[in-house]
């Protein structure tokens, strides 16, 4: 069974991470940020990765970028050498007036370009600033390359909801062990 836990406690957060990348989309999130815990919820759900997640913290900025790389990890672990798996995936996910597309490489190359098109400060409660820095923290953490971007809409809300769920299909489709594949997703024999 491909799963993980992550406990990381710094002097500004604590978070613990569990995750089973083989289940069925369970999520229990307790971020005290209720937009976070809409998206983990919805990464989860689309994702079918059973994620049980939770962070204390001082400030909201901290509690996101450390429950990102605290997710991130956890995932990373879970895939160990990523033997079996697919690797790629991407996925385009309509949300009411959004359309967002995310592309995986489980490549343990960090990279990644975000472009949301957010246009206001805040989504619900969260900044926007922080909804983009999740997304780059948890990209460096998992060790992949990902390419999330938001073609068109007009409501924050539904842009940055799409993005998750496109995100989500897109590691579905990344983590699901292909029964074709010998060894490691890569001409190079490594990853």
């Amino acid at each position: 069974m491909r799963t993980e836990e992550v406990y990381r406690k710094t002097k500004e957060t604590e978070v613990k991470v569990q995750v089973n990348l083989d289940g069925e989309g369970k999520a229990n999130i307790s971020s005290g940020v209720p937009f976070l815990d809409h998206m983990l919820t919805s990464l989860a759900t689309h994702s079918l990765i059973d994620i049980t997640a939770s962070v204390k913290g001082d400030l909201v900025h901290h509690m996101v970028e450390d429950l990102a790389i605290g997710l991130g990890e956890a995932l990373n672990k879970a895939l160990a050498t990523r033997e079996g798996v697919t690797r790629f995936g991407n996925a385009a996910a309509p949300m009411d007036c959004s359309l967002a597309f995310a592309a995986v490489d489980l490549v343990k190359r960090p990279y990644f370009v975000i472009n949301l098109k957010l246009k206001g400060k805040k989504v619900e409660n969260m900044p926007t600033e922080d909804i983009n820095h999740f997304f780059e923290s948890f990209a460096t953490s998992l060790q992949a390359n990902i390419h999330i971007f938001v073609e068109y809409g007009s409501n924050d809300h539904h842009k940055a909801e799409a993005a998750t769920k496109a995100l989500a299909l897109s590691l579905r489709q990344a983590i699901t062990l292909d029964p074709r594949r010998k060894g490691v997703p890569s001409s190079k024999g490594v990853i």
